[in-house]
């Protein structure tokens, strides 16, 4: 097995090229990326004129569309699509370096991580603690670090992958889960109810400090995320067939997965943890772009769309406002039983 895949990997890592197929999907969605940016900004309380739209970015017009399309539509627009972002590409890093559909952030237990460490930080100061002694972002970073070294521990497989690490980030998010329902419990109502909010994955009453440490997070990473990328193809081969390339498959695991850690984490403490987004944007990228491993611009791209079209439709679909969140866990519960299914007939089990 090992010399039939060794030529594989001899045209893949030395000279790394384009595959046009990803090309043509990142483009692709790209554009339709833009489209959706334009239909979220026009769309609100009263529908806003493509003419009218781009006098309002350049703020001229009327007032109240002024407003309305720079002050509320666009920071949650730009929101969204970098939240999105941040979780697309932690999904579709885990998913391709633990070799795993199922292994995303929130299936692992990261996205809990960060959200204990969140409604820690809340109750703390609602209970008389200092309030914003630890800003928000950091104590999600913190808490899902945290988790990610406690599963990694609990595992105690140096590969970092099967179906062990998979059940103990299932069992870790039921803990944190725990944890966090306890804190709230112990906070005022008026807390525990904008934490509830929160939890629920929601970018209402959002604005531009909310989406600054995301947007510096992947400004950092991302560009790291693509450095790597090539090398990190290797990963989805057998480790002694990687390591024959010299690549150090421990270190670099390592690395992905801190980043795909961080950058969750991030997207979590700016928005809550929006369901199953990380799960489904690199499954499905990976499907578009039809390669193994999965592209992290591609799948950034399509986090970002799912993001934005989700929170589009659901506060301009219905008389009242749903979070992000509940529209997303609608769409992702079905996809996940759909992988879990296939699984299952592909490997006579349930992973």
């Amino acid at each position: 097995m090992t010399a039939a895949i060794t030529p594989g990997i001899r045209a893949i890592l030395p000279r790394p090229r384009p595959r046009r197929r990803v090309v043509i999907a990142v483009v692709t969605t790209a554009v339709l990326l833009l489209l959706a940016c334009v239909i979220a900004l026009s769309l609100g309380d009263r529908a806003t004129a493509p003419a009218a739209l781009w006098d309002a970015l350049q703020g001229r017009g009327e007032e109240n569309t002024v407003y309305a399309v720079l002050e509320v539509r666009l920071p949650r627009v730009v929101l969204a699509l970098v939240v999105g972002a941040a979780f697309g590409i932690a999904g579709g890093l885990s998913q391709s370096v633990l070799r795993n559909p199922l292994a995303s952030p929130d299936v692992l237990g990261i996205g809990a991580g960060a959200s204990t460490a969140v409604v820690a930080v809340i109750a703390i100061g609602s209970l008389g603690g200092p309030v914003g002694a630890v800003p928000i972002p950091l104590a999600a970073l913190a808490g899902g670090l945290v988790a990610a070294t406690l599963i990694a521990l609990l595992a105690r497989d140096r590969s970092l992958r099967g179906r062990r690490i998979l059940l103990i980030g299932i069992a870790m998010s039921t803990a944190l889960t725990g944890v966090t329902q306890y804190l709230l419990t112990r906070i005022d109502v008026y807390d525990a109810q904008r934490s509830a909010v929160w939890l629920t994955g929601s970018l209402n009453a959002r604005g531009w400090d909310d989406a600054l440490p995301v947007a510096l997070g992947l400004a950092v990473l991302l560009p790291l995320t693509l450095v790597l990328a090539h090398t990190g193809r290797a990963l989805i081969f057998d480790d002694d067939v990687a390591s024959g390339w010299g690549v150090r498959t421990g270190r670099m695991r390592v690395v992905l997965l801190i980043i795909s850690v961080c950058l969750a984490a991030l997207a979590t403490s700016a928005a809550g943890p929006v369901a199953f987004v990380a799960l489904v944007s690199g499954q499905v990228a990976r499907r578009v772009g039809a390669v193994p491993d999965i592209p992290p611009l591609l799948s950034g791209l399509t986090g970002a769309l799912i993001v934005l079209v989700a929170d589009t439709v659901a506060r301009t679909a219905l008389p009242f406002q749903l979070p992000v969140g509940v529209l997303t866990a609608l769409v992702g519960a079905p996809y996940l039983l759909y992988l879990l299914q296939r699984r299952r007939r592909t490997n006579g089990s349930t992973p």
